[in-house]
């Protein structure tokens, strides 16, 4: 017996059925761009022919179905771990970032000047790693009676405020208009200080400085 051609409406309603499986799909699975609960790791093969040459780059873990915690890990081309999360309780466990030290609080060994025209009284360089800085600062005068002021300045350009002596300055601004440019070069920042009064003396003292993102 010859086959018979399936009738148009159960072919519509197959149609329709799969059209809607497709539809499902499309929205319950994630982006090509998105993983959830899996892996991904990037590898450098430097020898095509042997796959043991291959090295990990990029390493990331999201949490799984066994709640194990995320982990992030990005190697240079040696194997050098160059940034990692802390996986045990969260923050950033490599690059190890420097710390400001614990700092001399007596006013008296704190950088300082009785000029009455902007003195340079400290100074020190570091790389430009990040577009932007924070700096905070103590101030300090002799006795009262006596005012100044304090500015910063960043490779000859003020960064931040005058701000009279005795108050704190806390200041975060950009201390470069180029980053691309300028990305790892020297950045040379000096404490000016100057007396306004008849006399006396001006103190400055950094307590932190730090980079930050854009």
């Amino acid at each position: 017996m010859a086959l018979l051609p399936e009738d148009i409406i159960d072919r519509l309603i197959q149609m329709e059925r799969r059209i809607q499986a497709l539809s499902t799909a499309v929205n319950v699975r994630p982006p090509l761009t998105e993983v959830v609960n899996g892996s991904l790791t990037l590898r450098r093969q430097t020898d095509m022919s042997d796959p043991a040459t291959s090295a990990n780059l990029v390493q990331i873990n999201t949490s799984g179905p066994d709640s194990t915690k995320p982990v992030l890990r990005v190697n240079d081309a040696y194997g050098h771990e160059v940034l990692s999360d802390d996986i045990l309780t969260g923050g950033l466990a490599r690059p190890w970032l420097a710390l400001l030290p614990p700092q001399d609080m007596a006013s008296a060994n704190w950088p300082s000047t009785g000029a009455t025209a902007w003195t340079t009284i400290a100074q020190s360089q570091n790389p430009i790693w990040q577009p932007k800085m924070r700096l905070r600062m103590y101030t300090r005068v002799s006795a009262a009676g006596v005012t100044g002021e304090i500015r910063v300045m960043v490779n000859g350009v003020q960064f931040g405020p005058t701000v009279n002596a005795g108050s704190v300055f806390d200041h975060t601004g950009a201390v470069t208009a180029d980053m691309q440019a300028d990305f790892g070069k020297d950045m040379n920042v000096e404490l000016h200080a100057r007396v306004t009064s008849a006399s006396g003396t001006v103190y400055a003292k950094p307590v932190m400085m730090h980079g930050r993102q854009s």
